[in-house]
């Protein structure tokens, strides 16, 4: 099946892939908490426990615009259970969402933007494609490597980066939080242009 032609930018919630807890929050596997932490760094916001939605949140406003933020708090394979009820209760569309996580297929240093596409064996972004019944969603790919060997990928997301690895990974989401605001201008097209000109 083809991916969806990507529509007018309009992103109203901003999600990051993640684990909670303490013993993640280094990991691989936590880059898109990242990108989001960075984005309430950005704006001044303060993420905070909402229970119905199964995940940390804030309203923020960036460029003019109001956004969600939210980082689930269900463990990464059931992340679409977070996301979906933020989205159905402030009836936002698949469309107007932002998903960041990380994305072995991507050396570290690389960061994509694309929209809709398969799922990759991403847990994440599976579970995203059935809790809103659709992959017609933005995606912000942090590239952290892969470890060679398809049976230490598990292990590998759990652990965090070397510190040059981290160094690269913070500049790269750091120019993606730069960018972002002409995201929501509606100019995806030069923000993947720039995006995936880094190495």
């Amino acid at each position: 099946m083809s991916a969806a032609a990507a529509p007018q930018p309009d992103i109203r919630l901003i999600v990051g892939l993640g684990n909670p807890g303490a013993r993640y929050v280094d990991t691989r596997h936590n880059a898109g908490f990242w990108f989001v932490d960075a984005i309430a760094r950005q704006t001044g916001a303060t993420l905070r426990p909402e229970p119905r939605f199964h995940g940390e949140a804030a309203r923020t406003t960036l460029d003019g615009r109001e956004l969600w933020l939210l980082e689930p708090t269900t463990f990464m394979n059931r992340s679409g259970q977070s996301v979906a009820a933020l989205a159905r209760f402030y009836k936002i569309a698949p469309e107007q969402i932002l998903v960041a996580h990380d994305e072995i297929d991507l050396p570290v240093g690389q960061i994509k933007l694309k929209f809709a596409g398969g799922h990759g064996g991403h847990n994440g972004l599976r579970d995203l494609h059935a809790h809103l019944g659709t992959p017609n969603y933005w995606r912000l790919r942090i590239g952290v490597g892969h470890p060679g060997n398809k049976d230490q990928v598990a292990d590998y997301v759990l652990h965090p980066p070397s510190k040059p690895e981290r160094e690269q990974l913070e500049i790269v989401i750091d120019e993606a939080r730069r960018l972002f605001p002409t995201l929501l201008r509606g100019d995806a097209t030069a923000v993947m242009n720039h995006l995936h000109a880094l190495r």
